[in-house]
């Protein structure tokens, strides 16, 4: 089944446009939040076209489920994800394009912490180590190998900029910022819930390599926002597909990272259009990892 990619969803919605993301929109219901999650697909910092078919479906479906599953370890800003309880927030005929993008959420405080947690070393945690054996500061067994897994989780928060990159700090730093005590709930959150979803991906046969959280408040209470544990923010690795030394091809945007860097594109202008072949690729492999994290098919 194909599926009719969405871009935007200004059109759809009643509500007034708050925030406008590379993927998600923020919409004011008043009391409440809407976030509408669009296929848009972002790589290098550039929005690029043409949007993925299903991928905000996969993302906010999935993370509906991790809210569900994480209830008990955090709290979380959801109030529901049901299209049909929005009523005239957003046009009738919206009703089925918007299904399984929405959620309305509680009106949190976004605390401009990334909180990332890392259990392999990889990515940029892995040019940090080559470089200066850390990574954000915090100190590694040296003769690590690219993708090794790390005697223990570590967490490596990064300050949220609104322009331009998140800039990587150290766990010192980050309490400089935001207290010792919301710094050290912060970080046993985000230790725990990693190693809860860690626990769920490897009884599917996935690694979970990395990922990233954001937290809020709200009257004072921490709770998990934004998105979580999806191929957006987080990196998967098929058991299968293991090995040390080499690129493992994540179960993500992968394809489109691979077509750019290989492409004649500059990286400093908006990139021509993706071809068929990528967006299909891409658009299978969003939906195959949701396949693989819940059991269940989009359709």
């Amino acid at each position: 089944m194909v599926t009719k990619a969405i871009s935007t969803a200004v059109e759809l919605v009643n509500a007034p446009l708050l925030y406008k993301g590379k993927v998600r929109e923020l919409y004011d219901l008043g009391e409440h939040y809407l976030i509408v999650v669009t296929d848009r697909i972002s790589a290098f910092d550039y929005v690029l076209e043409p949007a993925v078919p299903d991928k905000g479906n996969v993302l906010n479906r999935l993370s509906a489920h991790w809210f569900s599953l994480t209830g008990d370890l955090i709290d979380n800003h959801v109030i529901h994800a049901d299209v049909e309880r929005l009523g005239f927030a957003i046009k009738a005929e919206s009703k089925e394009l918007l299904k399984d993008r929405i959620m309305v959420t509680r009106r949190a405080e976004r605390i401009p912490i990334e909180c990332v947690v890392r259990g392999y070393v990889t990515g940029g945690g892995w040019r940090q180590y080559e470089e200066t054996g850390e990574i954000n500061g915090t100190k590694l067994p040296a003769g690590l190998r690219k993708n090794d897994k790390l005697p223990e989780p570590i967490f490596t928060p990064s300050a949220k900029n609104d322009v331009g990159h998140d800039e990587d700090i150290s766990y010192d730093q980050m309490t400089e910022m935001v207290g010792a005590e919301l710094a050290d709930q912060l970080r046993t959150r985000s230790l725990e819930l990693y190693e809860f979803a860690r626990q769920y991906c490897d009884q599917r046969d996935i690694i979970l390599a990395d990922c990233k959280l954001e937290f809020g408040s709200v009257d004072g209470e921490l709770i998990l926002i934004d998105e979580i544990f999806t191929p957006d923010a987080a990196r998967f690795w098929a058991k299968e597909n293991y090995a040390l030394d080499i690129e493992i091809d994540s179960m993500d945007k992968e394809p489109v990272r691979t077509y750019l860097s290989g492409s004649d594109w500059d990286k400093n202008s908006q990139p021509a259009p993706l071809p068929p072949f990528v967006v299909e690729e891409t658009a299978r492999r969003y939906r195959e990892i949701f396949y693989r994290l819940t059991g269940k098919r989009l359709y």
